[in-house]
């Protein structure tokens, strides 16, 4: 065969997302989803997304981290980071991998609030 498989709707735009591409979209909707009902109280956050994290050589711990959450000081907003690779490891499916992103920004914004994550999402529960 020649020529695309799949032509783009736009010349000069790819015509399918890459992994990274689509993981963001759904990292993009729980934040969304959690940010329009608490944004009068997180205040400025920024989230991000990262491959892996960083982890020390003589890491001991069984389980790697999914996410981070570092409390902004100051001037500085708090920070939360979701970790692509772990994340996917741990879903087999796309909708899996929807919950299981929705689940882990509900758990850092509850720590961030000081309240449990069935306040923050009542579909935690």
């Amino acid at each position: 065969m020649r020529g695309p498989g799949v032509m783009p709707r736009q010349l000069g735009t790819p015509a399918l997302r890459t992994e990274r591409e689509r993981f963001d979209a759904v990292v993009l909707g729980a934040v969304s989803a959690v940010e329009a009902r608490w944004h009068s109280r997180l205040g400025l956050v920024e989230y991000a997304v990262e491959d892996t994290p960083m982890v020390p050589d003589d890491w001991d711990d069984a389980e790697v981290p999914l996410a981070t959450l570092v409390r902004g000081s100051g001037g500085q907003p708090s920070r939360l980071v979701l970790f692509r690779r772990p994340l996917e490891r741990r879903s087999d499916t796309r909708e899996e991998l929807r919950a299981l992103v929705l689940t882990v920004v509900v758990e850092q914004v509850a720590a961030l609030l000081g309240m449990d994550p069935e306040d923050v999402d009542p579909r935690q529960g």
